[in-house]
Parts: C-alpha cells; sequence; structure tokens
C-alpha cells in the first residue's frame, strides 16, 4: 500500500486550493483534515494535522488535506470565518467525488474544528451524511458565535488538559451543554500541539475510525 500523499491543486470558490490527497484502492472510508487558524501560522502541514492524516491513512481511509484560501499556493486572501467553511465544502465535494460510496469522516484542529463542524452542519442539512465529526482542542467560542451542530454524525472531541491556546475548561463546559450524544477524551499534562504527545492523540484516534 503506497503511503504516499499526491500533491492537487482544485476548484475552490475564490481559485485554487493546495491540497495533498492519498488515494487508497481498498480504501473503506474518506478523512477531510482541516487545520489551524491561517492568521497565527496554521497549514496543512501542522504536525496535530498530519497526526491525524497518518492516523486515518492506518485505519484504511482515503484522505484529503488542503489548505484554506490565502495559505500556501491557495488563491485568495484568508476570510478567518465563512470563507474557510467554503474552501471546505468545495474539499468535500471534490473528495467524495474520487468514492461516492465511501463513508466520510471530517477532522477538525484548533480553528479547524470550527470549520470542520460548520461544514458538518451544512453538508447535513443538504442531506450528505458524515459517518464522524472528530475536533481536537475546537475553538468552541466561534462554535458558540455560530451555534451550527450536526446531529447525525458521531462526534469525537479531544481536548488537552494543560492547553495554553484554548481555554479547556471552555471546551469542557461546550461538551456539558450540547444535546446531543457525543465522546470528550481529555489528555492529562498536554498542551495545545501535543507536543511528546502526539503518540498519544494517535492512540485515541485509531480505534475511533
Amino acid at each position: 500500500m503506497s503511503t504516499h500523499e499526491v500533491p492537487l491543486l482544485l476548484d475552490g470558490p475564490c481559485g485554487a486550493l493546495e491540497a495533498r490527497y492519498l488515494d487508497l484502492p481498498d480504501a473503506r472510508g474518506l478523512a477531510l483534515l482541516c487545520h489551524p487558524n491561517p492568521a497565527q501560522g496554521g497549514t496543512m502541514l501542522n504536525k496535530v494535522v498530519s497526526t491525524l492524516q497518518r492516523s486515518a491513512r492506518d485505519a484504511g481511509l482515503a484522505t484529503l488535506r488542503f489548505n484554506y484560501r490565502g495559505v500556501g499556493l491557495s488563491a485568495g486572501e484568508h476570510d478567518v470565518g465563512a470563507g474557510e467553511v467554503d474552501d471546505a465544502e468545495a474539499a468535500a465535494t471534490w473528495l467524495r467525488a474520487q468514492h461516492p460510496d465511501l463513508p466520510l469522516t471530517v477532522f477538525g484542529f484548533s480553528f479547524g474544528g470550527f470549520v470542520a463542524t460548520a461544514l458538518a452542519a451544512r453538508q447535513e442539512t443538504q442531506g450528505l451524511e458524515l459517518d464522524q465529526l472528530l475536533l481536537v482542542a475546537p475553538a468552541v467560542a466561534r462554535l458558540n458565535d455560530h451555534g451550527a451542530l450536526p446531529q447525525r454524525c458521531r462526534l469525537t472531541l479531544i481536548q488537552p488538559e494543560a492547553d495554553e491556546v484554548l481555554d479547556p475548561m471552555a471546551v469542557f463546559a461546550w461538551s456539558a451543554s450540547l444535546g446531543r450524544a457525543h465522546e470528550l477524551l481529555k489528555v492529562a499534562e498536554c498542551g495545545h500541539f501535543f507536543h511528546g504527545k502526539l503518540g498519544d492523540l494517535k492512540a485515541l484516534v485509531l480505534p475511533r475510525l
């Protein structure tokens, strides 16, 4: 099995989107990965995103990660909001077209957690089913502002307890407020970027894919 991701330029809502795609001939599912805030240096090559991609690959999922508008070779300028969700929708549409019959899992890290959640909710309203939404240290303040949350897919939250970027207590409170079933996994002695804990992250993600 090849583990080499192919670089691509996908059609996005404001021009090309830089992406990396791993196709698996015997894939049993699809994984779309949404990266952290571009205004703070977030890209698809972020090490947490890379760990999530490898986890999905090892679970037998074909994977697609991409740069939002204005990041890397992607056209346009940062919107840090709805524009990135539009970019994610274009990426999801492309990925679904490659394997129309396979279930889709959407991953989001940090700001990407907002993007992934908004995308999942949008797709659900369009009648497009997701298998799972998996959020790592999600930017819940943005989720509170927008209020979109899918109801039918599986939902998993993974939150570092020593997060120095996003208040872990805010994530725990958001989790407690949700009116739907989900799983919350707390990672002790772990910061936002999982320094020294990437193996632990993969160990949590793999059994849930």
